[in-house]
């Protein structure tokens, strides 16, 4: 599977709410939704685990994707990702940063690309 990056960098290719619907696996849908139901104190069903990564148009998309700010930014100003933005890092990504700190390294990376071209 090809490494796919969402537009505030979570990595869509190892997400498990991706991987299950990229494998139709409903053991695995059922394991997510019970998994993040308790981390993110939610009622997540197994059929909400759907999502073939924010960056497809015409995809599957998990629900929070509908309405996450990041991810329309990034749409209403046409990048590629958040790393392609001038005032990057923004306020919002700063908070996002705070839950997933990974995501920060991922376009921190892709930034520092950017500036070598």
């Amino acid at each position: 599977m090809a490494k796919q990056i969402g537009y505030c960098g979570i990595i869509c290719s190892e997400c498990p709410a991706f991987q299950a619907t990229q494998a139709d696996d409903d053991s695995k849908r059922v394991e997510v939704a019970k998994q993040w139901s308790e981390d993110f104190k939610a009622e997540i069903k197994p059929e909400d685990i759907n999502c073939d990564g924010c960056i497809s148009e015409d995809g599957r998309h998990f629900s929070h994707c509908m309405e996450c700010p990041i991810r329309k930014c990034c749409k209403e100003h046409h990048l590629v990702n958040c790393a392609y933005c001038n005032e990057y890092p923004c306020k919002t990504l700063n908070n996002f940063f705070e839950m997933v700190p990974d995501a920060k390294v991922t376009l921190d990376d892709i930034k520092d690309d950017l500036r070598t071209i």
